[in-house]
């Protein structure tokens, strides 16, 4: 079984205090994310990573505050969920949109990594990391999602997605989970 660690949203903007759409609490689940690529890193797990791109006059900006501009601090990744740079194990693709999976490339990818198992971590519960594993789901993976990884803007809202994905058949694990499994060179031993 192929395993492949998904980083949703992990940016300065919904992280950090001081970001334009800041989940509250968010810096508190700073340090499992970079557990969790650092993990992923010595493992030889593939992250793929999405990072929240919008022009300046998006049309998302009338629903939501303006936040991850191109070129702006706030758009850019914490830095301890991005790998060097010349690293093939991380894949960043930048996104516009909730649903990452309108993006024809990223089907293409995943087709062309076999991959049949997903850890999925990142910002926001309810809304791009909840599209992500629903994603997932409906392309028949196993996805585990990292509860302890993740926040929401809503509590109620963020427990209601936790419970859909279980409902769905999404599996709830947290980082201790994750990082104490069989793990072995992109490959999770049942």
């Amino acid at each position: 079984m192929k395993t492949v660690f998904f980083d949703v949203d992990t940016q300065l903007d919904f992280l950090f205090p001081a970001g334009a759409l800041y989940a509250p609490g968010a810096e508190e689940i700073a340090p499992a994310l970079g557990a969790l690529t650092s993990f992923a890193a010595k493992s030889d797990i593939q992250i793929l990573s999405t990072l929240d791109s919008h022009l300046e006059n998006d049309p998302e900006f009338r629903s939501w505050t303006p936040h991850c501009v191109i070129g702006t601090q706030g758009q850019q990744k914490y830095s301890k969920t991005l790998l060097e740079r010349s690293s093939s194990a991380q894949t960043n693709f930048e996104k516009n949109t909730i649903n990452f999976f309108a993006n024809e490339r990223l089907h293409s990818l995943l087709d062309q990594l076999h991959a049949d198992h997903f850890v999925v971590y990142g910002l926001v519960t309810e809304y791009c990391v909840r599209a992500t594993v629903l994603g997932l789901l409906e392309r028949k993976a196993r996805v585990d999602l990292v509860t302890d990884a993740i926040k929401s803007f809503s509590v109620a809202e963020g427990c209601a997605t936790l419970e859909e994905v279980r409902l769905r058949g999404g599996r709830l694990v947290t980082v201790s989970d994750v990082l104490n499994s069989a793990y072995e060179r992109n490959h999770v031993l049942p």
